[in-house]
């Protein structure tokens, strides 16, 4: 799910001042940077280019099945022992949770395989780390966040291209390949 440009501006703000912390927390820290935002409802992997029609139809019915919903970007936490720093969510949390399942179930029913299930948390990722850091200045600015609200109506298929040339600070690219609408009663 991608946040709309609004949320976005907001959730900037808080961004370039938990980067302008610095300090020994910072270090190695790499920032994802604002066209990467995105909440992962399910991550799959490599999917074979003859995967997607099927994948596709599948996501298209998950959000066919799915009312649209309030969400808001709140707080915050961290994966990993400082690994990665991210952003929490809050509002129709039950609905999300059922939408990513779904997502999930769209994909092991096309025939990805979806190891190591784990129980979904709403997370949009900040920053990451290749070792532990100490994050509780960011968390801390972090749990006094609340972004301003938006309803969520579509559910969208983002491929991610990851860093290949060994540039420090490059960044994961991300675009979006395909969208549905969320058209559920609930």
């Amino acid at each position: 799910m991608l946040p709309p440009e609004p949320v976005a501006d907001e959730l900037a703000v808080v961004v370039d001042s938990l980067r302008s912390r610095g300090g020994a927390a910072g270090e190695g820290l790499r920032w994802t940077q604002r066209p990467g935002w995105h909440f992962t409802l399910a991550f799959y992997g490599e999917v074979p280019e003859e995967t997607l029609p099927e994948l596709s139809a599948r996501l298209e019915r998950a959000a066919a099945r799915t009312a649209p919903f309030r969400l808001a970007v709140r707080g915050g936490g961290q994966f990993g022992q400082g690994r990665r720093l991210w952003a929490g969510a809050e509002g129709e949390l039950a609905v999300l949770r059922r939408l990513a399942e779904r997502a999930e179930a769209a994909a092991r029913r096309a025939g990805l395989p979806m190891d190591g299930h784990r129980r979904y948390r709403p997370h949009l990722t900040l920053a990451s780390s290749s070792g532990p850091r100490r994050l509780e200045p960011y968390l801390t600015e972090l749990a006094a966040f609340t972004g301003r609200g938006w309803t969520v109506d579509e559910l969208a298929l983002v491929h991610s291209d990851l860093p290949r040339s060994g540039v420090p600070g490059e960044q994961p690219r991300y675009t979006k390949v395909g969208g549905w609408p969320l058209r559920g009663s609930g």
